[in-house]
Order: C-alpha cells, then sequence, then structure tokens
C-alpha cells in the first residue's frame, strides 16, 4: 500500500509532521520527540513505515515460493511498528491527529517523497553502532537527499530529547546558508527560547592554516570582519523576528566542535546542508554528518528551498 496523502509546503499551517518508524527503541524515542512537536504546534503526525517490497523480491530471487509467506510476515511486522509507534503517541496526545502510512516503498524513497512538503522529517539514530544504526542507510539518505527540514533524534537511553536551553544555528558566509538561519529563527520564534548564532571563520581545527601559523594572521582583524558578516546575515532576520533574542558567538576555527558543544545544553542544533565559505564542512559528511552522529540534542538539517 503506498502513501497517497499529498501534503502543504512546510511553511503552510496544514503542513504535517512525518516521522519514520522501525520498531526500534531509537524510532520510539523519535516518534515521541515528533508527536511532542506536533502537538506543541496543532499539526497533524504522518508515521511512515515503508517495507521495500521491490528489495524483498530482489533478495528472494528465484525462490517464489517462498515470496508471499515472507512478504506477508514483513508486512506484519511493519504493521506491529505502527501499532507501536501509535500508542507511543496515545500515551501522552490522546487528542492528537495521528495518520499511519504502511508502504510497499523504499523507506528512503518515500520519506524524501515526503520532505518537500511536510514541515518536519523526523528519524531516529542510535550511537555507538556503526555510523548511522537507526534505519541504516536510510537516514543518511534522507539526510542528505531529502528537502526542506529533516531532524536527527538521537537515543542514548537516557530518556525525552533535551526540551529545555537554546535553538543553535551554525551560520556560514553562503547564500544556501540562509535556508539554515530562517529555519532557526522559526524555531526559536515557535518554542520562545534564545537563538545562539555560531559562525567560525574556518572549519580547520589545527594551528595552521594554508601553511602559515595562526599566529602570523591578524586575527583581531579577521575576528572584527567575521562580527560584521554574522551581524549582516542574521539582520534581516532579526527584523522579521523582532521577539526572538539573539547571541552572537564567533570562533576562530572548528565549527564542528563548538556546534557539539553547544548541543550540551541546546534543546535543537540547526545547520544547513550545503555550507560554503566559513562553514565549508557543512557539506553532509563533514560537519552536518558529526553533528548527526555526535550532537547530544536532535539536529535539524536544512535544505535549500
Amino acid at each position: 500500500m503506498n502513501v497517497k496523502h499529498r501534503f502543504e509546503p512546510h511553511d503552510s499551517a496544514s503542513a504535517a509532521v512525518v516521522v519514520g518508524t522501525d520498531g526500534s527503541a531509537a524510532s520510539a524515542h523519535a516518534v515521541a520527540w515528533a508527536a511532542q512537536t506536533a502537538a506543541e504546534r496543532g499539526r497533524r503526525l504522518i508515521i511512515i513505515h515503508g517495507y521495500d517490497l521491490a528489495a524483498t523480491r530482489s533478495v528472494l530471487g528465484s525462490y517464489d515460493v517462498l515470496v508471499p509467506s515472507v512478504i506477508e510476515t514483513i508486512r506484519h511486522h511493519g504493521q506491529q511498528a505502527l501499532a507501536g509507534a501509535e500508542r507511543i503517541v496515545r500515551q501522552t496526545h490522546p487528542d492528537l491527529e495521528v495518520d499511519t502510512q504502511l508502504s510497499d516503498r523504499n523507506p528512503a524513497e518515500l520519506l524524501i517523497d515526503l520532505s518537500s512538503e511536510a514541515h518536519l522529517v523526523v528519524l531516529g539514530a542510535t550511537p555507538g553502532v556503526g555510523s548511522f544504526a537507526h534505519l541504516g542507510s536510510t537516514l543518511l539518505a534522507v539526510t542528505s537527499q531529502g528537502a526542506g527540514r529533516i531532524v536527527v533524534v538521537r537515543h542514548d537511553g537516557t530518556g525525552q530529547a533535551p526540551r529545555g536551553g537554546p535553538v543553535v544555528v551554525g551560520v556560514d558566509a553562503s547564500p544556501v546558508g540562509e535556508s539554515a538561519i530562517e529555519a532557526a529563527f522559526h524555531e526559536a520564534c515557535e518554542r520562545d527560547v534564545e537563538l545562539v548564532a555560531v559562525h567560525a571563520w574556518s572549519d580547520l581545527s589545527e594551528g595552521r592554516f594554508a601553511g602559515t601559523s595562526y599566529l602570523d594572521i591578524p586575527i583581531a582583524e579577521l575576528e572584527t570582519a567575521e562580527h560584521a558578516l554574522l551581524s549582516e546575515r542574521l539582520a534581516g532576520w532579526q527584523e522579521k523576528f523582532p521577539t526572538v533574542t539573539v547571541t552572537r558567538r564567533v570562533y576562530l576555527s572548528g565549527p564542528r566542535k563548538h556546534l557539539t558543544e553547544w548541543s550540551k545544553t541546546a534543546q535543537l542544533i540547526v545547520v544547513g546542508s550545503r555550507g560554503r565559505g566559513g562553514f565549508r564542512g557543512l557539506l553532509l559528511g563533514s560537519t552536518s554528518n558529526y553533528l548527526v552522529q555526535h550532537a547530544h540534542c536532535p539536529v535539524m538539517v536544512v535544505h535549500p528551498d
């Protein structure tokens, strides 16, 4: 059964929060976070499970006699995963509008398709078991190829993801990073919390830059210029969100180090998916990739509209 719903763009009042589940503890953690977010914002929650029928048929190959029973078993597992996820939601949000969808499509392709019209797409991740434990390649595919705003909620067994603290955004010097700044202001406004804008003019972590010691670089002049750049990037958004208090932090280097440190006290880290300039590392596979795996709070990866 394929999902047939059509969603409005993520800023539309009717856009849903979409969360993927595979029945694991990590996905249960993500479902709880997604349900809380949907309830706070008066949005519908869509819980998705894709069991990838084509891949199953490919693996079974010529064992045609096994196909019906195996597919039925996989479908049953999917139905159980969805039922379990809905029970989690009902325990804390009995009145929330919830739609569960079982699909025979590849889960990554399904979530990527839905991401362009969802308010948020939420996935769970478990640290310590490979690079991307929960949903395996699905997590990597959705965060790198999805549209709009993808949130990864890491499950470490300590309970609910943090809800206190500021929203923290990594700000780079490129036009494509504008979407991350916009999303961060929206999130801080929705949550009525402070926004911390973190900017590092270099993504290097060593003591040399282009073969030159940092001691030989006019750091004070660079720092002044980078503070001016950050102010310029934020000015227009501060006018659009006058109620959001903004704290600015400029660092010499090491964006992922500083963002990871901020994630210990933040309730959400927001990063772009294709940063350039000062945040050259904000390609999935570098800073964003690192934060998805190691941040201590949920991470929102924002793709340019």
